[in-house]
């Protein structure tokens, strides 16, 4: 009988999430099928350092549990952990990493680059569908050009936001306006205004986060999410609805007040909505060069037509995220779910492996 698969759970990470990558990384690790595989923890502090987490009685998962420092090195296909300091000891040796890492430098295809460089498989989107699900900019861009409804956007950049910002903005895009950091997830940072006295302090709050900000459109519709997993060909969940009383689904909506927000699965919409929503998630995951895993969020307005709002490429793993509960809902529990990510990217590095790499 084969061995158990070593899985390299990386979590924590320099972003504004970080608080919500450890709770997805403590979910999967519960749900995780401990039969077939063994999990090392790998926290990653908000000062970049990589640290083994023990997991202690009761599982608290706060800093202190954090244990020798360690850091990657080359391991022949596999991820090769050593301590950090002298002596330099192996830490252990992992078959696939599972980034769990929302936001800037785990989300945006920086980790992603780095375990390609030293050829260690991983879940979820690669370098290029990591950085552009990242940028809401560019995303944008490549839905628009690909012929995919998406709300209308300017982009701002700091240090160059002229003195009539926000007429320019009104004039081209109405009047509310949604405000958004261009690389980070989560709604950290973002913003609806419809007063000209609280456009700059909102853009003051989204350059906190990012030197380009995406003004958008607002779109007066239902918020309609589904996930995506695979890749020949993707395979797509139900679609599901957020119900939220806050004034738009907020990182507060999200994470800090559970009773303000509902999730509907499946939504209530028609039988032709679905068949759409599936369709354009398909396309938009092609379009924006995703593999893996992704969530799709849609607004599906009152006159029935449907828009992209954004792709997630780490979506959230906690056991009331979206995304787990749209595969509960489409018959792949959460335990099936992660061995479907697991398989898929062991499948996709033995396919890059094979490639040639000289003439």
């Amino acid at each position: 009988m084969a061995g158990k698969t070593h899985i390299g759970l990386l979590f924590g990470g320099q972003s504004a999430e970080h608080e919500v990558s450890i709770a997805s990384a403590r979910a999967i690790y519960r749900a995780i099928d401990k039969a077939l595989y063994d999990v090392t923890l790998i926290r990653i502090t908000q000062n970049g350092a990589w640290m083994l987490h023990n997991l202690p009685p009761g599982g608290t998962w706060s800093e202190s549990d954090a244990g020798r420092q360690v850091r990657l090195v080359p391991g022949a296909g596999r991820g090769a952990l050593i301590t950090a300091t002298p002596p330099y000891e192996a830490a252990c040796m992992f078959d696939v990493a599972f980034p769990v890492l929302h936001g800037s430098n785990g989300e945006d295809g920086a980790v992603q680059g780095l375990l390609q460089m030293y050829g260690i498989a991983f879940v979820g989107a690669g370098v290029l569908g990591s950085a552009i699900g990242m940028d809401k900019d560019v995303m944008k861009r490549l839905l628009l050009q690909a012929g995919l409804p998406a709300a209308k956007g300017l982009v701002l950049h700091k240090g160059a936001v002229a003195d009539d910002a926000y007429d320019q903005c009104t004039q081209a895009l109405g009047s509310p306006l949604f405000l958004k950091p261009a690389n980070t997830g989560s709604s950290v940072g973002i913003s609806k205004v419809t007063r000209r006295e609280s456009f700059l302090a909102a853009l003051d709050r989204a350059f906190a986060y990012d030197n380009k900000v995406v003004v958008e459109e607002f779109i007066d519709g239902r918020e309609i999410e589904c996930a995506v997993i695979g890749g020949d060909p993707p395979r797509v969940s139900v679609a599901g609805e957020i119900v939220t009383t806050h004034e738009f689904y907020s990182y507060q909506a999200k994470y800090e007040d559970e009773s303000a927000t509902s999730l509907i699965i499946p939504a209530d919409i028609s039988a032709a909505a679905d068949a759409r929503i599936r369709e354009l998630a398909i396309r938009g995951y092609r379009v924006l060069c995703c593999t893996g895993m992704a969530r799709m969020d849609f607004f599906l307005d009152k006159a029935g037509a449907l828009w992209i709002n954004e792709i997630n490429t780490i979506p959230g793993f906690t056991r009331q995220s979206m995304f787990p509960l749209l595969w509960a809902h489409s018959g792949l529990s959460f335990p099936d779910l992660i061995d479907v990510l697991i398989t898929d990217a062991l499948e996709r590095h033995r396919q890059a492996v094979r490639l040639r790499r000289n003439r």
